[in-house]
């Protein structure tokens, strides 16, 4: 089983990597490579096996997502947020689990924010509202949305229902609004619900959490599983910069120099110690998810400790990632900043991926707060 999604992923990959300018230019993956993510089942990854879903290990699907992103960061996290937003199968009730994801081939995208406002109505809700940031909905099959029920029956003063509903793309309007200076394949467009009716079986909370009974890769801390997904495209893609700056260095001679890039020492203390940050971080993540996924295979709950350790690591390796393809960029020279470069492309997917509310620097806050024993938020871990 794991030699068959090896193989898959790195045929994913490959096609990633050939198909990378095309991703760029037309701002959303090819049907191609759509189609082989589908097959490889990295898209539904998070699906359970009760489904007919691969029901994958967390180290498995994000080990997937940073090869598919070290070919092209745009890939790496599409297929980072369609695995994602399946694990929400399991947050869904039986019947709208299976309308859902049921069919092998089903993609969702998911976007949790709730800025959309759903109002009750009998045998379901109905949901107007506006969503930005929509990764991957130009090829999803579904979008996971986020609202706030407006009238939720609570007592006044009480905190706002958040729920999250699945809605069919097809009863959606994309906005062409994604232009923008990295991972400009995602297709991470704006999408709007003119009062689209959802049944009560394809709403779920990812605030309250799964069932108890669920499997051990949904007893894994959801908002963690989103962070380091994010991180894992980070992660591929400062790989893919030191293979595009190794590639260039062996060629490339400075204006005035008799010596390639690579023969000079200044080029070989740079990739060296960018290289030990990028595994250091690497490590440091891989870590953490190996100590929760022990924890979340144990009926009691993921510990806040491994909740908070898992969004440490998941912002450190994207941040570790963003310095380490800057500093490939800045020795690629005149020569990167030309569009045909690559690395041109590492820095600006590197640089958009730090500002997601996932990984930004304002999560080393949170860390800060728990390391120093002040009280923190805990449901969003």
């Amino acid at each position: 089983m794991q030699q068959l999604l090896d193989s898959a992923v790195r045929r994913c990959a490959d096609l990633a990597g050939s198909l990378a300018p095309t991703t760029e230019q037309h701002r959303s993956l090819p049907e191609e490579l759509v189609a082989a993510l589908v097959d490889s089942g990295l898209m539904r990854a998070g699906v359970p096996a009760s489904l007919g879903g691969p029901e994958l290990p967390p180290d498995q699907v994000l080990g997937a997502v940073e090869t598919i992103a070290r070919a092209d960061a745009s890939a790496g996290w599409c297929t980072a947020i369609s695995a994602t937003t399946s694990l929400l199968s399991a947050y869904l009730p039986a019947e709208g689990a299976a309308e859902v994801f049921g069919d092998p081939r089903s993609v969702a995208a998911g976007v949790w924010a709730p800025t959309a406002s759903a109002h009750l109505v009998d045998g379901g809700v109905r949901v107007s509202g506006r969503w930005a940031f929509c990764s991957g909905v130009s090829h999803a099959d579904w979008l996971m949305a986020g609202c706030v029920l407006a009238d939720p029956g609570t007592p006044d003063g009480s905190a706002p229902v958040l729920r999250v509903v699945a809605m069919p793309t097809q009863e959606l309007k994309i906005l062409d609004t994604w232009h923008t200076s990295g991972l400009r394949g995602t297709g991470s467009h704006d999408v709007v619900a003119a009062d689209v009716f959802v049944p009560d079986h394809r709403m779920g909370s990812v605030i309250d959490g799964p069932p108890a009974d669920v499997a051990a890769l949904h007893r894994f801390p959801l908002f963690g599983f989103f962070a380091l997904s994010v991180a894992a495209a980070a992660l591929g893609n400062a790989r893919g910069a030191i293979d595009d700056l190794v590639a260039l260095a062996a060629v490339r001679r400075p204006s005035g120099s008799r010596k390639t890039l690579a023969e000079r020492g200044s080029t070989q203390t740079a990739v060296a110690k960018a290289e030990a940050a990028l595994r250091a971080a690497r490590l440091l993540y891989f870590h953490s998810v190996a100590e929760a996924w022990e924890a979340a295979r144990r009926p009691e709950p993921v510990s806040t400790d491994l909740r908070v350790a898992l969004r440490l690591a998941a912002s450190h390796a994207a941040g570790t990632a963003a310095e380490v393809t800057a500093a490939m960029y800045g020795l690629g020279g005149g020569t990167a900043i030309y569009e045909d470069s690559p690395l041109q492309r590492r820095f600006r997917d590197a640089h958009t991926v730090t500002a997601h509310i996932q990984v930004n620097a304002d999560t080393f806050e949170t860390t800060g707060r728990h390391l120093l024993g002040l009280p923190i938020s805990t449901d969003r871990l």
